[in-house]
């Protein structure tokens, strides 16, 4: 069925968590217009080098790209301030333009630097904004777009203390979107696709990330033990393009026994479904991101959150993991090869902790979150 063509506006990038939560409430929205009478059609607006075109395109939704400049509480003066500040006046007018061809019906923003000019444009065009933070602590873009918006969806209610007074009556509390493709994986398929010898299925399956971007620091402890963690699990390791030439160099100097179970790769698609039906244990940063996708498919953790950022919001997201039992945190500074493998040796060792861990995990997911946040989407164009 055809009727009313809702026209939504997406934006958010900079990394792939501000980028999913997004994909999530898009694919949420296309399945709940099927035999509506109403259509959906997307335009995502983010930064032509971010990670949110390639990730646009994947989900067959038209991308524009514009300028932005990365927002900075630190060196407020420096030239890469300086020159990001410059950037993103040009951007808000691209904004303008791009917000005055497609004529949304309101506009969903995910965070991220690069979300401030579509929003900036959109609020002056007067398009309804509803934006969403995925961190315990709003970041630095949504408090600047917070003021242009008519509704503040927040994954956690700690972060509705972060927000102006002023601004509380907008928000309300909805988790964190995830992609239905994560809980759509296969244990078997993950094996074939991921290279493992069915002759290994008896062993453990640890899945290392650093995000899309990667984590260097994570890699070189992975790199430096990366023999011995084998000795005792298979690992898919998700490090980034800087990381990804040593650590395929490591790979090849492996005894063949071992290098069968070692799966690394820049970054994780459309298979990230497989990875977690397989992982039995999730090691990485804990950006919204990571940490959500966790608690949704019930998965222990190994946190190492990256410091500094803004207001260390990773930290502050691990340790609301780590207080319901769901995760172990090690600080950066105190991460390097023989920690990591000590602190995956004990996890490991212990079926019955990582099952308690994964059950804690899920008592912190809100598995509704993508279509809370679709359905008030559709208020503010007046569709329910």
């Amino acid at each position: 069925m055809t009727g009313r063509e809702i026209r939504i506006l997406v934006t958010g990038g900079g990394t792939g968590g501000h980028v999913t939560p997004a994909l999530a409430v898009v694919q949420t929205l296309r399945e709940m217009a099927r035999g509506a009478d109403w259509t959906p059609c997307f335009r995502y607006v983010g930064s032509a080098q971010g990670v949110e075109a390639r990730l646009a395109a994947e989900a067959g939704i038209e991308f524009v790209g514009v300028q932005s400049g990365k927002l900075r509480r630190t060196a407020l003066f420096s030239r890469r301030n300086l020159g990001d500040a410059l950037r993103v006046p040009v951007g808000i007018l691209q904004s303008l333009a791009a917000v005055r061809r497609f004529r949304p019906d309101v506009v969903l923003a995910t965070g991220g630097y690069v979300s401030v000019p579509p929003v900036v444009a959109a609020g002056l065009l007067g398009r309804p904004v509803l934006i969403h933070e995925q961190t315990v602590q709003v970041g630095l873009a949504n408090r600047i777009a917070a003021r242009f918006a008519r509704r503040i969806a927040l994954t956690f209610e700690g972060a509705l203390a972060d927000l102006p007074p002023n601004l509380r009556a907008k928000a309300f509390v909805t988790g964190n979107p995830v992609r239905a493709v994560l809980f759509a994986g296969n244990r078997a398929r993950a094996v074939a696709r991921f290279g493992f010898s069915v002759n290994d299925d008896t062993l453990p399956t640890v899945y290392i990330t650093g995000g899309a971007q990667g984590a260097q620091v994570i890699n070189r402890a992975v790199e430096a033990v990366l023999p011995e963690l084998l000795a005792g699990c298979r690992i898919i390791h998700q490090c980034g393009a800087q990381g990804l030439d040593s650590l395929q160099a490591a790979a090849r100097g492996l005894p063949p026994e071992l290098g069968r179970r070692y799966f690394v790769t820049g970054f994780i698609g459309e298979e990230i479904g497989d990875v977690f039906a397989l992982a039995d244990l999730v090691v990485g940063r804990s950006g919204a991101g990571t940490v959500t996708e966790a608690a949704a498919t019930g998965k222990p953790a190994l946190f190492i959150p990256l410091v500094p950022t803004g207001g260390d919001e990773q930290t502050r997201n691990a340790r609301r993991s780590a207080g319901a039992g769901a995760a172990v945190i090690v600080p950066q500074a105190e991460l390097d090869g023989p920690r990591l493998l000590s602190e995956v040796r004990a996890l490991l060792a212990d079926s019955e902790r990582r099952r308690r861990m994964g059950e804690a995990a899920q008592t912190l997911a809100r598995p509704q979150a993508a279509r809370d946040l679709a359905r008030a989407l559709l208020e503010l164009t007046r569709v329910s």
